[in-house]
């Protein structure tokens, strides 16, 4: 429990900032930014999971379609929380600080039950040790960018260093 709720944290924490537009702030548009940050992760998961060309074309796909529910989620992990907090901090009622409880813990079963339903869907396309890396790369790309936004510095431009 303390691994998942730390996990979730530091993921809101890494897209709070993100959305906050100063994490790695680049030049022009914010979709310039998350065009180059997602190449920049296409690329080192791509290397990461040692994906085939034929792989790939079957793996981004649903890739893509895991991120959004996955980012749909966290936000709604972040919405709650911050309800949560403000209950607590408003001293509103149990009843009420119960009601957000549960949202929140709902919100947080909800990311859990999306990671579960992606490795059947990826276990479709990949041997399970591509899949497991699937994870393992993604957690080692957080870890380098959270790294990089406490060191000041920014991502490259078009790799992510390993």
């Amino acid at each position: 429990m303390k691994n998942r709720l730390f996990s979730t944290i530091a993921a809101i924490f890494v897209m709070a900032s993100f959305a906050g537009g100063n994490a790695f702030a680049q030049p022009g548009p914010q979709e310039d930014w998350k065009e180059k940050m997602q190449s920049v992760k296409i690329a080192f998961l791509t290397t990461e999971i040692g994906l085939t060309p034929t792989e790939a074309q079957d793996f981004w796909p649903i890739y893509n379609s895991v991120s959004e529910e996955l980012d749909k989620a966290m936000r709604s992990t972040f919405s709650s929380y911050m309800e949560l907090e403000k209950a607590i901090n408003e001293n509103k009622s149990d009843k009420e600080v119960s009601r957000c409880l549960e949202r929140y813990l709902d919100a947080l079963s909800s990311q859990d039950e999306i990671r579960s339903d992606s490795v059947e869907k990826y276990r479709k396309i990949l041997p399970d040790r591509k899949v497991a890396k699937i994870f393992v790369a993604e957690e080692k790309f957080r870890r380098q960018h959270i790294r990089m936004l406490q060191h000041g510095h920014r991502p490259p431009q078009g790799q992510a260093n390993k």
